[in-house]
């Protein structure tokens, strides 16, 4: 999904906003990048970007980071964490002021929509978690390049999918008519 303004915030209503700064064209590939402000406490859960490095470098404050299966590590002004496409990870601040962060998605492929979507329904739902129904939506739709792995795996295949079929049957994702394609599942097996 492009976006033909930049710089753009979506705000999740609890204490994450992101900036999407624009999208770049270098020598690796193209980028989208995003300027990024965490309350102290907030963060994503576990989650992976099957196809997508992710990387942010501290602004300001102190970011915590885990990768799955790993203990938590700590990254402070001037650091740069790079996951790798394909890793688990979650990350947080970890201080007790505002998390300031900067850093980018390569490729973009759908993470601006899907990190779009998934603010704005949080946001709507009281700040907590995205509407169920969003939910399998997102991460019906885009499963090639995200999951959310703090679910418990019946959860994700299982519910989220049967959800799906509800949420299909009763008209609930009109609202995403114009959401961009997904990528196919097999594009990341020949990088």
């Amino acid at each position: 999904m492009k976006h033909s303004t930049y710089p753009r915030t979506i705000d999740n209503g609890n204490g994450e906003l992101l900036t999407f700064t624009g999208v770049t064209q270098g020598p690796d590939g193209t980028r989208l990048g995003a300027d990024g402000v965490a309350q102290p406490g907030a963060g994503p859960p576990m989650h992976v970007h099957y196809l997508q490095e992710e990387a942010a470098r501290v602004v300001r404050g102190k970011l915590g980071y885990q990768v799955l299966g790993g203990e938590p590590q700590f990254a402070g002004p001037g650091e740069l964490v790079v996951w790798p496409a394909g890793t688990a990870h979650k990350w947080w601040n970890a201080g007790n002021d505002e998390l300031h962060m900067s850093g980018w998605c390569r490729p973009p492929d759908n993470v601006e929509f899907y990190l779009s979507a998934l603010f704005a329904s949080t946001k709507a739902n009281g700040g907590l978690r995205p509407g169920l129904f969003d939910a399998a939506f997102l991460m019906t739709r885009y499963r090639a390049e995200f999951a959310m792995l703090e679910l418990p795996t019946v959860a994700r295949h299982v519910v989220i999918p049967v959800v799906y079929a509800v949420g299909t049957i009763l008209g609930k994702y009109r609202k995403f008519k114009d959401a961009p394609p997904p990528i196919p599942s097999n594009r990341g097996k020949s990088r």
